[in-house]
């Protein structure tokens, strides 16, 4: 949890240049209610920290435009505009305004957007995404890795569960027996045990693998 807390002190700290002494409370309330979501605070340091209209702003909510395998699509809707995210585990990459209606053809054909044009109309009215839920509350979303229902979690994460023992899969002596080895230390050997967990068969994530407190994030472990 200290990568949290460093987040929100950063966030707390930018927001006292960048928001309007009159919007201070409201956007503090938004930093408490996503006060332990990792990717929610990632956007909002990533917001904060480059302003993307270089002037005074807030951000008033966040909107799930768009998820999948992990991935997802938020808007940071501010005083003036929305703007987009692209954010997973691997990290976070600013796609512009909202209003400009813009994803690049890879992006549309992942989410599922038939074109840019249908983008663009849903873009329209911010109200056509629905608001995005802090990961502690939203039981049908994976607490490490963001994974949906009926959605493999990320190799690594540590709520996947083992389909040989059912235990921990990250935690379980499976991988080492399957591999007949006594360790994964290269990533020749996470691409091999990945295949032979893909010929079992994963089990994809239900709301009963929620585990009473979220992890610090995937992560594949060598010992």
């Amino acid at each position: 949890m200290d990568e949290l807390q460093e987040k929100r002190r950063r966030i707390r700290e930018l927001m006292q240049y960048a928001v309007p002494d009159s919007q201070t409370a409201e956007a503090q309330d938004l930093l408490v209610i996503f006060r332990d979501d990792h990717f929610a605070l990632t956007v909002l340091d990533e917001f904060y920290q480059f302003l993307p209209d270089a002037q005074e702003d807030w951000v008033k909510e966040l909107r799930l435009v768009s998820r999948k395998e992990g991935v997802l699509l938020l808007a940071a809707v501010a005083s003036v505009d929305a703007y987009l995210y692209l954010i997973s585990s691997e990290g976070i990459e600013f796609h512009g305004s909202l209003q400009e209606g813009y994803l690049d053809k890879d992006l549309l054909n992942f989410f599922g957007f038939s074109s840019a044009e249908h983008f663009s109309e849903q873009a329209i009215n911010i109200a056509h995404f629905p608001l995005y839920e802090p990961v502690q509350t939203d039981i049908n979303t994976c607490p490490a890795c963001h994974a949906i229902t009926h959605e493999e979690h990320e190799l690594g994460c540590p709520v996947e569960i083992c389909p040989w023992c059912g235990g921990q899969l990250i935690h379980c002596e499976c991988r080492f027996t399957q591999l007949d080895q006594e360790e994964l230390t290269t990533e020749q050997d996470v691409i091999r045990f990945e295949e032979i967990l893909q010929e079992k068969g994963r089990l994809v994530y239900s709301p009963e693998q929620r585990p009473s407190f979220a992890d610090d994030g995937p992560g594949v472990e060598f010992e």
